[in-house]
């Protein structure tokens, strides 16, 4: 009996070593038997059909490089749909892996109890099989991972819009309170702490909710309309000097530079990128912002003198949650979620420009942002 042949004949022997070894996950104490089943049987139907599939050389290096993770015509896979289903009762995916290890255990462990021997065509099954297995994981593993990010930017975008409106209440709180005549300095300086706090965690909602709306497909909503870059340049350095008093800044902007922007996205691009400037720069030598235009373009570049950057970390400077995957130390006053950069290379994108980085010990480090007008 073929392979194939085999597994159809044990499929309920097959089918029951693969329930009992998925009530022992963590992820599985309320699961009742058709959950714990979920999508095997589909599975091992669609492995038959692989096996007793012609296949062609290409078409088998092919499926070893999973080039067939995709869903057919809209319509998910066995081993797709039973990764969502783990996720989303809370299996680790560790433990879902261990599931197909459990399969092909017990597939191949029935079936070569079965066989004396191995002929060139049992060899073959057995090649073919493993194959399918492994695709089966690979398409189970990558829309795992999928629903489990979905789930994480969901849970993100509804924590970041809650807590807004209550932000926003106490900003106005602490702004009246700002107002009120006192001759207390302490609290004077407590309102005004306050007021500086509230308004970054503000920040940091806007960024996380920026972020979510970025990965859950939404995108960056822009509105663009002509606008003169060399006004809004003028503002940013104008409030990162105010910010930033003990801060040295040359600017450099030409007149009249008009594009077809978002003007509310772009002073969040230039926000960034000064105060991106300051944090990671030398406070001795002073940050140059030069604004210009070409017939086509409007440039601007935002430089300063610190930390070189290597040619490696120059392409995940973009990389959401940057500085806490690198585990970086920082002082308290300078706690960020690292989505500054991630934000502003999408406000660019979203305006079809793009933003170049070199960085080198003679010219120091250079963010130059590009723009069609």
């Amino acid at each position: 009996m073929r392979l194939p042949e085999f597994i159809e004949a044990n499929r309920d022997a097959i089918l029951a070593a693969w329930e009992e070894f998925a009530r022992t996950r963590e992820g599985a104490e309320h699961l009742d038997r058709a959950a714990l089943r979920d999508h095997s049987a589909s599975m091992l139907r669609e492995i038959v059909a692989d096996l007793r599939r012609s296949q062609s050389h290409d078409a088998g290096a092919h499926k070893a490089r999973a080039e067939h993770d995709e869903s057919v015509d809209g319509v998910d896979s066995a081993a797709q749909a039973h990764g969502a289903e783990r996720a989303h009762h809370g299996f680790s995916v560790g433990e879902m892996v261990s599931e197909f290890r459990a399969l092909r255990t017990s597939v191949l462990r029935l079936w070569t109890a079965s066989r004396a021997t191995l002929d060139a065509d049992d060899i073959s099954d057995l090649m073919r099989f493993n194959a399918s297995v492994d695709q089966s994981i690979g398409e189970s593993v990558t829309r795992f991972t999928s629903s489990i990010d979905e789930s994480k930017d969901l849970f993100l975008a509804i924590l970041s819009h809650d807590l807004r409106a209550p932000l926003q209440t106490v900003l106005m709180v602490t702004d009246h309170l700002a107002t009120l005549p006192t001759h207390d300095t302490t609290q004077t300086v407590l309102v005004s702490r306050a007021s500086r706090s509230v308004t970054r965690m503000i920040d940091l909602v806007d960024d996380l909710l920026d972020f979510t709306r970025s990965r859950m497909g939404a995108g960056l909503a822009i509105a663009p309309e002509p606008t003169d870059l060399s006004v809004l340049v003028e503002h940013a350095v104008e409030e990162i000097e105010a910010a930033h008093p003990q801060w040295a800044f040359e600017p450099h902007i030409d007149p009249n530079l008009w594009a077809p922007v978002d003007g509310a996205r772009m002073r969040q691009v230039l926000a960034n990128l000064l105060s991106n400037a300051v944090h990671h720069g030398d406070s001795s030598v002073p940050v140059s912002i030069r604004a210009f235009g070409t017939e086509r373009t409007v440039v601007i570049d935002v430089a300063n003198f610190g930390r070189i950057i290597p040619d490696g970390e120059i392409a995940t400077l973009f990389s959401p949650f940057k500085k806490i995957l690198a585990d970086e130390p920082v002082a308290s006053a300078d706690h960020h979620l690292g989505l500054g950069l991630f934000i502003t290379d999408r406000i660019v994108s979203a305006h079809n420009g793009h933003i170049d980085v070199t960085s080198s010990s003679e010219d120091g480090t250079t963010f130059r942002v590009t723009l069609p007008r």
